[in-house]
C-alpha cells in the first residue's frame, strides 16, 4: 500500500521520471550556482529551489537580506526561462519528455507571497495547467489552516510538528511534499557507512509517516555523497536534496544499467550498446535491457580436489579467458549468486600484471598475445614482435607439435583479438582478413568455434575465398558448434548462436560448447589436448556501461568453468587455468543484497584499465600459479609443467 501511495504522489510531481530514474533531484540553493536554473535544468532536476525577498515591489532572489541585488529577480532568473522553455517545447519542460518540474520558492519573509502569486498568475498556461510547472511555497509560508485562502496554482511544503504530521485531509490536498530537517532525526551520521540503528529507525519512521499520508519526502540539511544516495533510495526517500546536481545525476542516471537483481522484474525497454569496439565486433547490436534478467541463481560445481595441486602428469590443458574480467566482475557475479561461483572454489590463486610493452593500459591484442605466447606484447599486435616483422608462436602450436589436439572457442567473433592470437599474426588487430587468412595456411588449430560467417560466406568477389582455403588446409566447415564430434577431422564451426549476448535461455551455451569441444579434441588425439575457451562479452558490457550484462556474462562464463572443473575431476590429468586479458570499465561495487541477488555497481570508464588480474588454477600443477607475476609467466608456466 505504501508503495502505491509513493508512486501516485511522486507521479504528480514528475509523470515520467520514475521510469528513467529511481528518484527526483531537488536542486537546493540553486541560485548560488554559476548558472542558476540552467545547471539544474541541464541535469534534469525535477525540483529547483529559489529563496526570495520582497524589495521595492520586486521579488528578488537571495539567501540573506544583505545579498539582495536588483538584477537578481525571480522573474528573470527563473520564471521567464521556465515559461519560454515550456512554450517552446509544446507544453513540456524538456523536449521529448513528459517529466514535470517543481519550482520551490522559499519565502524569507511572509510578505513576499502575494508578489509570488501575482507573478505566477501571469502565466496560467505554464503554472495552472494540469501538466504544468508546480510552484511550491516553503519557508515563511502561511499556517496550514490558511492554505485554502490562496489560489490553487500554488502548493505548500509540509513538515513535521513535534515529530508528527498534523494536517487535516483538506490541508494535505494542498501539500506537495514533506520537507524536513535531517538532523531532527539523525544527529551523528556523516554520510559514511551505516547509520546507527536508533537514528536509522528515526529516519525510517519519518519516511513511513510521510508515505502513510501519500506524500513524498525530502530531507534538507542531510550529508551528501555516494553512500547517502543509495542509502536514501533504499530507505524510500522520494526526493534527494542536492547541492551538487551534476554529481547526483551521474549517480542516479541510467539506473537500470547500474543494477542487477536476481529474479524477474519490470525494466524499461531499450538497448544499451556501444560503437567503441574494434573492427571484428563493432557491429555488435547492443544489449536489450529487459532481457538481462535471470529467474534463478545458477548451479555451481564443487570440485573434489583429489588431484588439485599434485605433481601428477598433465595430459590436457583447459585455458579459460574472461575477456574484460577483473576481480570486481567476478565479485559481482558471486554476489548476485549468493557468493557462490565455481570459479571461487579453485584454491590456487595468483595475480598477473597485464601491461603491454608500449603502454600502461592493455588491450585484448596485447593481453591475449602475452597469455597465448608467454612473450612481451604491444597494443593492437596479434602474436607478433614489436614492429610486426616476426611471428610469435602461441602455446597452442607448442602443444600441437607435442602431438596434442588444439582448440579455440569464443563467444565472440573468431577474428577478434583473443581467439586470433592463437592462430594469427599481425601488428594491427583490425586486419581481420589477414588474421583469418592464417586459417588457410599455417594454422595449427584443430578446432575453432565462434561467430563470423562473413569471413567465409561473403559473396563479394574482392574478398579472398577463405572457405576454399580452409578446406584446402584440411578443415571441415560447420555451422553447429554443438555437434563438432559428428564432423570428421579438423573443423571450423561458425555458429551464429555464439554471436548474441547471454540470456537465461542461452546461459549454458558456452558450457555446452566447451563439453562438446573437449569430446571433439579427445577424438582427434590420444596424447591429450589444449583448449582455450573465451567468455567474450564481459568486455562488451564494460565498454557499454551495462552492468546487468556483465553479471549474466560472468555467470555464463562460470558455467563453462564448472564444466572444465568437472572434466578435470573425472579425467585426473587435466590442468584448468582461468584468467583475463585485461579488465574493462573500472567496475566498482557500491551496494547489494545477498538475499535478493541485488548488486549496485558503476563503471568508472568505458574502456580497458590497467587493473591487476586474478589467475585461478585447478588440477595437477595448479600450485605453480600462486603469487604475483607478469602475464607472460602464465603460458611459460603451463608449457614448463606440461613438459615435465
Amino acid at each position: 500500500m505504501r508503495k502505491l501511495l509513493i508512486t501516485f504522489a511522486v507521479a504528480a510531481l514528475c509523470l515520467n521520471l520514475q521510469a528513467q530514474r529511481p528518484i527526483v533531484y531537488h536542486s537546493h540553493n540553486d541560485y548560488n550556482r554559476v548558472a542558476p536554473f540552467w545547471e539544474a535544468y541541464s541535469q534534469h532536476c525535477g525540483s529547483i529551489e529559489a529563496d526570495v525577498f520582497l524589495q521595492d515591489g520586486e521579488i528578488l532572489v537571495a539567501h540573506n537580506r544583505e545579498d539582495v541585488t536588483a538584477d537578481r529577480s525571480l522573474r528573470t532568473m527563473y520564471i521567464e526561462p521556465i515559461v519560454r522553455l515550456f512554450r517552446e517545447n509544446g507544453g513540456r519542460m524538456w523536449k521529448g519528455s513528459d517529466d514535470r518540474l517543481q519550482l520551490m520558492i522559499d519565502l524569507k519573509t511572509a510578505e513576499s507571497l502575494p508578489g509570488v502569486v501575482a507573478l505566477v498568475e501571469e502565466f496560467p498556461d505554464v503554472f495552472s495547467s494540469e501538466n504544468g510547472v508546480r510552484v511550491v511555497i516553503s519557508g515563511d509560508r502561511p499556517e496550514p489552516q490558511d492554505f485554502d485562502k490562496w489560489p490553487k496554482c500554488i502548493w505548500f511544503d509540509g513538515d513535521f510538528t513535534d515529530g508528527k504530521l498534523e494536517y487535516t485531509p483538506a490541508q494535505l490536498e494542498r501539500v506537495a511534499m514533506i520537507s524536513t530537517y535531517f538532523r531532527d532525526f539523525a544527529r551523528k551520521w556523516n554520510g559514511k557507512g551505516r547509520m546507527i540503528d536508533p537514528e536509522r529507525f528515526a529516519v525510517q519512521g519519518a519516511i513511513d509517516a510521510a508515505h502513510a499520508v501519500g506524500k513524498p519526502i525530502r530531507f534538507w540539511g542531510a550529508p551528501e555523497g555516494t553512500t547517502v544516495y543509495f542509502t536514501f533510495l533504499k530507505m524510500g526517500v522520494d526526493i534527494i536534496n542536492t547541492d551538487h546536481p551534476a554529481q547526483c545525476a551521474l549517480f542516479y542516471d541510467d539506473w537500470v544499467n547500474k543494477n542487477f537483481w536476481m529474479g524477474k522484474h519490470d525494466v524499461q525497454a531499450g538497448v544499451t550498446g556501444t560503437r567503441k569496439l574494434d573492427k571484428a565486433t563493432r557491429d555488435f547490436a547492443g544489449f536489450q535491457n529487459e532481457k538481462l534478467q535471470l529467474t534463478k541463481r545458477i548451479e555451481t560445481y564443487t570440485p573434489t580436489y583429489k588431484y588439485d595441486g599434485t605433481d601428477r602428469k598433465i595430459k590436457n590443458v583447459i585455458f579459460l579467458i574472461g575477456d574484460g574480467m577483473g576481480l570486481n566482475q567476478i565479485a559481482a557475479g558471486a554476489y548476485a549468486n549468493n557468493r557462490d561461483l565455481s570459479l571461487l572454489k579453485m584454491r590456487h590463486i595468483g595475480f598477473q600484471f597485464a601491461n603491454p610493452e608500449n603502454d600502461f593500459i592493455p588491450d585484448s591484442a596485447s593481453g591475449g598475445s602475452s597469455l597465448a605466447t608467454g612473450e612481451p606484447s604491444w597494443t593492437r599486435h596479434i602474436a607478433s614482435n614489436y614492429d610486426g616483422s616476426a611471428e610469435v608462436s602461441p602455446m597452442s602450436d607448442y602443444f600441437h607439435d607435442m602431438g596434442k589436439a588444439t582448440g579455440v572457442i569464443t563467444m565472440g567473433d573468431i577474428a577478434d583479438a583473443t581467439p586470433a592470437v592463437f592462430y594469427g599474426h599481425t601488428s594491427e588487430r583490425d586486419s581481420t582478413e589477414l588474421i583469418t587468412s592464417f586459417l588457410a595456411t599455417t594454422s595449427k588449430i584443430d578446432l575453432l568455434a565462434g561467430s563470423g560467417k562473413d569471413y567465409f560466406e561473403d559473396p563479394r568477389k574482392d574478398k579472398i575465398d577463405l572457405l576454399s582455403g580452409i578446406k584446402a588446409n584440411g578443415y571441415s566447415y560447420s555451422h553447429d558448434a554443438l555437434n563438432t564430434t559428428k564432423v570428421p577431422g579438423k573443423v571450423i564451426a561458425i555458429d551464429q548462436r555464439m554471436r548474441p549476448y547471454a540470456q537465461e535461455e542461452t546461459i549454458d551455451l558456452l558450457s555446452e560448447i566447451t563439453v562438446e569441444s573437449i569430446k571433439k579434441l579427445q577424438s582427434l588425439s590420444k596424447s591429450g589436448f589444449f583448449l582455450m575457451a573465451e567468455g567474450a562479452k564481459i568486455d562488451y558490457a564494460g565498454h557499454s556501461d551495462c552492468f546487468p550484462a556483465s553479471v549474466i556474462e560472468q555467470l555464463a562464463f562460470d558455467r563453462a568453468v564448472a564444466a572444465a572443473l568437472k572434466f578435470a575431476d573425472e579425467d585426473g590429468h587435466t590442468l584448468v587455468v582461468v584468467t583475463a586479458d585485461h579488465e574493462t570499465g573500472g567496475l566498482t561495487i557500491l551496494d547489494g543484497d545477498l538475499a535478493t541477488g541485488h548488486v549496485l555497481a558503476v563503471y568508472n570508464s568505458d574502456d580497458h584499465t590497467p587493473a591487476v588480474i586474478p589467475v585461478f588454477a585447478y588440477g595437477p600443477g595448479s600450485q605453480h600459479f600462486q603469487g604475483t607475476y607478469l602475464n607472460t609467466e602464465i603460458a611459460r608456466t603451463i608449457k614448463r609443467i606440461v613438459r615435465k
